[in-house]
């Protein structure tokens, strides 16, 4: 579907970006879609926020597959000292509101809401039973700023639609979502200090390529899921919800939460480096020598074919002269098993090429063990592979901003004390 020239997916991308009432109605002229309902009773639903997967439609490999479009809204809390019941309950009657107005699907909604350390100092303790630390620079040659609001709403679904419905919803900009009445909202409980967008799948990069860091040459395939041209978020390169789960204490069933926004510069990688230099680095050399990667790697299945690359990456890279970023990272792993459970997407906020990484893990010792693997400073020191060139993918992007959060059980994402079981 088309309109004065514009895609219907440009259009999807343009609307989340801006936000508000305004661009919710020109989402729905152009024709609501049949969303499903949610369910009477939201007890119900997994205790896990971050439940996802189960609720997700899946690739013809079986790889879950993200929803579209995204929200994530970086929230303060109004009040003073520890919050009151009267916001708790306020915060878990607009959640429950918009879990019984829509399916907890792609197809519906999908959400979490996490919490940093920021809000936990209000208790004069980190939360119990989980390490939870201030965000900071992991790498020498970054130098991000650090997000430090109280909570991070992160609203997804495969509808632009109904992620703008819930977030006027909760901000008390509409009286019914989904033929729904809204009977709380977070109007007096939390105030937004930062509001950021993106999009994930097929065709949605290639048709919002038209911004700073990609060149104007449009080369992101129309197949790919991302700005980078090949797919990501393969089954047997994700941690499972188990693993990344919070598995004692009052905040079991939770997990930790890390979300960094990366700038992206492309020119080099589409309009200097070869098919063959982008597998590579991407990958990893055998995959290029081999020719393993169909078009954006749909033929990969559901791994990135890792076992197929050299195990030592260090003698590789000195023997290639250049590091996989999937090759660097299969050394971060227990039981056979990744740490971390990525649910990054794409962004053209601030008219720029970016990609809102979003993971979760057990603890954020987790990620920040993955990210410096993924820095690669060993093969760097040992090979003729520099630091940030021909080092996987790190040459190509700068980490703009990083948080960490908690993402509380559904039971206690209301406004959670450091101690609930006190």
């Amino acid at each position: 579907m088309t309109d004065r020239g514009i895609s219907r997916r440009e259009f999807a991308k343009s609307a989340v970006a801006i936000g508000g009432t305004a661009a919710l109605a020109a989402c729905l002229d152009r024709g609501a879609p049949d969303v499903p309902e949610g369910t009477d009773d939201p007890g119900g639903l997994p205790a896990r926020q971050h439940a996802w997967n189960a609720s997700l439609a899946t690739d013809d490999a079986g790889n879950p597959r993200m929803p579209h479009h995204h929200v994530l809204l970086l929230l303060d809390y109004e009040g003073d000292g520890a919050p009151t019941d009267g916001d708790r309950r306020q915060v878990e009657e607009a959640l429950t509101g918009l879990e019984r107005a829509y399916e907890w699907s792609n197809e519906g909604l999908l959400f979490t809401l996490g919490y940093t350390p920021s809000y936990f100092e209000r208790f004069e303790s980190g939360p119990t039973g989980v390490e939870l630390p201030a965000p900071k620079a992991l790498a020498p040659f970054e130098d991000p700023a650090f997000d430090t609001p109280d909570a991070l709403l992160h609203l997804a679904s495969d509808h632009e639609s109904v992620v703008l419905a819930a977030e006027e919803a909760l901000k008390g900009n509409r009286e019914t979502v989904n033929d729904r009445e809204v009977s709380a909202t977070f109007s007096g409980v939390f105030t937004e200090s930062d509001r950021r967008t993106g999009f994930v799948g097929p065709g949605l990069p290639a048709d919002n390529q038209d911004v700073e860091g990609i060149p104007d040459s449009d080369p992101v395939p129309e197949e790919s899921p991302l700005f980078m041209g090949f797919k990501s978020g393969f089954k047997g390169n994700q941690a499972s919800e188990d693993r990344v789960s919070v598995d004692s204490g009052p905040f079991a069933n939770g997990a930790t939460e890390h979300l960094s926004f990366i700038r992206l510069h492309l020119q080099q990688w589409y309009e200097q480096d070869s098919r063959e230099q982008r597998v590579s680095k991407m990958f990893c050399p055998a995959h290029a020598d081999e020719d393993r990667v169909e078009g954006v790697g749909e033929n990969l299945g559901t791994d990135s074919g890792m076992d197929e690359c050299p195990e030592d990456v260090v003698e590789s890279s000195r023997r290639e002269g250049v590091a996989g970023h999937s090759q660097k990272m299969t050394r971060v792993r227990e039981d056979d098993s990744p740490l971390i459970l990525r649910r990054d997407f794409d962004s053209t906020d601030g008219g720029e090429a970016g990609l809102h990484f979003l993971s979760l893990q057990r603890s954020i010792a987790d990620f920040v063990n993955t990210r410096e693997s993924m820095n690669g400073t060993d093969v760097a020191e040992n090979s003729a592979v520099g630091q940030r060139v021909n080092n996987g993918i790190l040459q190509y992007m700068t980490v703009e901003r990083r948080g960490n959060y908690l993402l509380p059980p559904r039971d206690l994402r209301a406004l959670p004390s450091a101690d609930p079981s006190a």
